[in-house]
């Protein structure tokens, strides 16, 4: 067993679930061989702690490391923020410099509140809507966080339906008087909204929403959406914590020309630093007066200070476009591999974030089977690919060819039904089930 498996073991008895995140289990990777702990970063180089050097082709940092691992002018500006004193008992400068230019970004947005995670910063958004509207329900689509207020939506008339929406959310803890506060619909599907809007029309405080996750908004969708909750005096609150940043310099909603009350920001506004934002019209955000929205650490000074250089060359840099086409050679890639292994498979997600799922029998083996042979040839692997500015040509080259070596291989393991036993662990777990 390796340093990093020992490592994990240990994390299992002291940490509840071993990891911090649901999605960094090594488990919902490759358990048994997953490296579990890196000791340095860079670009987008990992080391693990035995040593061993990966390419990471897979989440880099779940999506937060937008420019790549430890990126320098990032990082010039957070120790420059340490040397100057990264907590005081006054209030950092950065924080107004920060709300200035996410609101030149959006010109929609009058104010803008912090906080570190993108559940939190959910969190405080639908406490700003409910106390903009004086009303409890939220309809939502997609996924928003671990609160309360979204994990409520797990939360059935019978104890033993609970989890039956979101799978693999357990709502044990939520109170069960906020059953029926959080009110489903689907992506795409602008009925099911005005259902929950024919039955609960009065009752709700906002609409909350992803403008784009895995598909594109189909013509007239969103606009229906902006109509409805105008029509409701609802908050439409946009979660751009994954889409942000990826498409454009600001949220993905600028590209649909449908314009929110609120929008919620996280992961790639820092690069890897904790730091979130909740933007939106003067009308909207003054409620937070009328509430307690409160954090000692939502003061400190290294979040703006890193989010601050990051916003700024991420437009000069023009990272979007960057991300966006390598998001597409790899897709390109990952087609023509399938293709030459007659292996089927599905491809989904905006080009920065994109997802396949092959489609054969015993998928999960598959897949898990993927990532082991990947990570014998240097690379984290899996199931989707997180562009950041640090990948370049070579490394999505060098990436696809031996993803097409290792997906002939699977089809050959395939053909002779040993698909199994060419793997050196059970398979990998799989995770929640998104609301799409």
């Amino acid at each position: 067993m390796t340093d990093a498996q020992l490592l994990y073991e240990k994390a299992k008895r002291i940490i509840p679930g071993g990891t911090q995140l649901l999605s960094k289990r090594p488990e919902m990777f490759l358990p048994g061989r997953w490296p579990a702990y890196y000791t340095k970063a860079k670009g987008v180089e990992v080391w693990d702690t035995d040593d061993r050097k990966y390419i990471d082709m897979s989440l880099n940092g779940i999506g937060a490391c937008i420019l790549g691992a430890a990126d320098p002018d990032v990082d010039d500006a957070v120790r420059s923020a340490i040397e100057a004193g990264s907590m005081s008992t006054l209030n950092a400068p950065e924080e107004v410099e920060l709300a200035e230019l996410l609101c030149e970004l959006h010109p929609w947005a009058d104010m803008v509140r912090y906080a570190r995670t993108g559940g939190e910063a959910m969190a405080i958004a639908v406490r700003i809507a409910r106390a903009r509207t004086g009303r409890d329900k939220i309809a939502f689509c997609g996924y928003h966080g671990w609160h309360d207020w979204y994990l409520s939506a797990n939360l059935a008339a019978d104890d033993a339906l609970d989890g039956h929406l979101l799978a693999g959310l357990e709502p044990a803890g939520v109170p069960r008087a906020l059953r029926g506060t959080a009110l489903p619909f689907r992506y795409n599907e602008p009925g099911e909204l005005e259902e929950i809007a024919s039955k609960h029309g009065t009752e709700l405080a906002a609409i909350v929403m992803e403008p784009i996750r895995s598909r594109e908004p189909e013509q007239g969708f969103l606009e229906r959406v902006r109509a409805l909750a105008d029509d409701l005096n609802a908050v439409l609150l946009f979660d751009e914590i994954t889409a942000g940043f990826r498409l454009n310099t600001g949220g993905a909603h600028m590209l649909y020309g449908v314009v929110p009350d609120m929008a919620v920001f996280g992961k790639a506004i820092g690069n890897g630093y904790p730091m979130a934002a909740v933007i939106g019209t003067r009308d909207v955000m003054e409620s937070a007066q009328d509430t307690f929205i409160s954090s000692t650490y939502w003061t400190e000074r290294i979040g703006p200070a890193a989010a601050l250089a990051t916003i700024r060359k991420h437009r000069q840099c023009n990272v979007p476009e960057h991300l966006v086409r390598l998001g597409s050679s790899v897709r390109d890639g990952w087609q023509k591999a399938a293709d030459k292994a007659s292996v089927p498979l599905e491809i989904d997600g905006i080009k920065p974030l994109s997802h396949f799922s092959l489609s054969v029998a015993d998928a999960q083996a598959a897949h898990t089977l993927l990532t082991q042979l990947m990570l014998d040839r240097g690379y984290l692997a899996g199931k989707a690919f997180y562009a950041t500015f640090a990948h370049q040509d070579d490394h999505v080259d060098a990436y696809l060819a031996a993803f097409s070596e290792v997906l002939s291989t699977i089809a050959e393991a395939i053909d002779r039904k040993e698909l199994t036993d060419m793997l050196e662990g059970p398979p990998a777990h799989t995770g929640f089930t998104r609301l799409v």
